[in-house]
């Protein structure tokens, strides 16, 4: 034991999950560098969806809500995290600012449905793809309402300009998720145990 009281196992997990946390933060950043605007929105495709709920899937709740948590506050000082390389607290009130909060919604609903990785136990397939589909479709809640909030678009409108014309990317992206995440999961597993 260490001074502190804490043993060399548990002062080496709490650096790895620093680390992953990190490391996820900083994915998830990366994912700004695909973003494609669409002449019809305000909001653009992009790939940060993606890592968010990689960070819940890969590990789990609260690491990957700390994961995300730490990429939005880094968006929210100034770092050019957000869509089009842009960063600063003004993009939590415009048209995505709810988009950008569902992630963090996003990587605590996955990592709450697949559950923290464990070495030596597999999740069921169908935890990672219900985990997947609900991560993704947990970003619209907020991200509709804010576009909403922010916008003269009827609902009607939200809809065409925030869900519709993005479905099939990020049913792409899930299954991106489902085929990697296990994997990943069984990685972080045995470096945690």
């Amino acid at each position: 034991m260490g001074d502190d009281g804490v043993s060399a196992s548990g002062r080496r997990r709490r650096i790895l999950g620093i680390t992953l946390t990190a490391l996820f933060a900083a994915l998830t950043a990366a994912g700004t560098f695909i973003s494609i605007p669409l002449p019809f929105s305000p909001v653009p495709i992009v790939l940060q969806n993606l890592f968010a709920l990689l960070s819940g899937l890969v590990l789990g709740p609260l690491l990957g809500g700390a994961a995300v948590a730490v990429y939005l506050a880094a968006g929210a000082i100034g770092a050019p995290v957000f869509a089009g390389a842009s960063g600063g607290f003004v993009h939590f009130l415009g048209p995505t600012g709810g988009f950008l909060c569902g992630y963090l919604f996003a990587a605590a609903a996955a990592g709450l449905i697949a559950g923290r990785p464990r070495a030596g136990v597999k999740t069921p397939l169908w935890r990672i793809v219900l985990a997947s589909a609900v991560g993704f479709l947990v970003v619209y809640a907020p991200g509709l309402l804010r576009l909403k909030a922010v916008t003269s678009l009827p609902w009607g409108g939200v809809f065409v300009a925030g869900f519709l014309p993005f479905l099939p990317g990020d049913a792409a992206k899930a299954v991106a998720a489902v085929i990697i995440s296990p994997r990943l999961r069984k990685i972080t597993a045995d470096i945690f145990d």
